[in-house]
């Protein structure tokens, strides 16, 4: 778990949600030092990474990740993947996303995240997110350090 005492706010987190493409992955292709991160947060939370695989790539991407996958509907990823965040619980979860499909998970978070990286991000997602970064990179660490979290979102 992860535990970010924030001033005036706790925040818990049990499990992190990543989309994959636009996200941690570019063209369909996991980005560099997207694998390391992800292995060192998964010793402390549950990794979950949601995809409508637009390029087919994700399980291959994923397979030797700490992470479940999952695939959305390509038509209704959004309530998908809303629902998933719902199901896991919500108040625990941080998510990362980019794409429009991503705003309603986002909405739902404790903690959203949106990388508005080469793949760029929807503006729908990006009014949902309580932090926005340039590199999915810059993302990921911001969870593994948290006087990051504290120094970006304390009142």
């Amino acid at each position: 778990m992860l535990i970010y005492e924030i001033p005036g706010r706790r925040l818990e987190i049990h499990q992190l949600v990543l989309d994959f493409n636009g996200t941690i992955a570019c063209d369909g292709r996991l980005q560099p030092g997207v694998a390391e991160r992800l292995c060192a947060l998964a010793d402390q939370v549950r990794v979950y990474v949601l995809t409508a695989d637009t390029f087919g790539t994700a399980a291959t991407a994923c397979r030797d990740l700490p992470v479940m996958l999952t695939t959305v509907d390509s038509r209704a990823g959004g309530p998908d993947k809303e629902r998933l965040i719902t199901e896991l619980g919500a108040e625990y979860t941080a998510a990362i996303g980019n794409g429009v499909n991503d705003s309603l998970m986002g909405s739902r978070a404790a903690l959203s995240l949106l990388v508005l990286g080469p793949e760029g991000a929807a503006v729908a997602a990006i009014q949902q997110a309580d932090v926005v970064f340039t590199s999915i990179l810059d993302a990921l660490d911001f969870l593994l350090k948290s006087k990051r979290v504290v120094a970006t979102l304390r009142p």
